[in-house]
């Protein structure tokens, strides 16, 4: 017989200690659930490029219907680009009213992930 101790007794052990003291329990922090700042900027450069894209196919699409070379394809290449943008926007203000949600709840943000 070994005198290791059991690892789920040690995990629970740890987990009611963490509850007791306020926290989280280690191994279940709650900072991996929101984006991190590169891949916030990753998704709103998607939102970005696929705005331009889909006016740019209207845009291609309607001239070819039409036999307007350039001009639906410039237009909608445009509508694309403000949607883009429009989008990006709606994203950073969610994101920010969740970091001041986050922070007027009194759950500061895990300063080690920015540096």
């Amino acid at each position: 017989m070994t005198d290791e101790p059991d690892p789920e007794r040690l995990r629970a052990l740890e987990a009611r200690i963490a509850k007791a003291k306020g926290q989280t329990p280690e191994g279940r922090s709650t900072t991996g659930k929101a984006l991190s700042q590169g891949e916030a900027a990753w998704r709103m450069v998607i939102e970005l490029v696929t705005g331009v894209l889909i006016g740019l196919a209207i845009g291609y699409g309607l001239d070819e219907l039409f036999g307007t070379r350039p001009i639906m394809l410039v237009i909608f290449a445009l509508f694309g680009f403000a949607a883009g943008v429009r989008t990006m926007i709606g994203t950073a203000r969610k994101m920010g009213e969740a970091a001041a949600a986050q922070m007027s709840a009194g759950k500061p943000d895990d300063e080690t992930r920015g540096s």
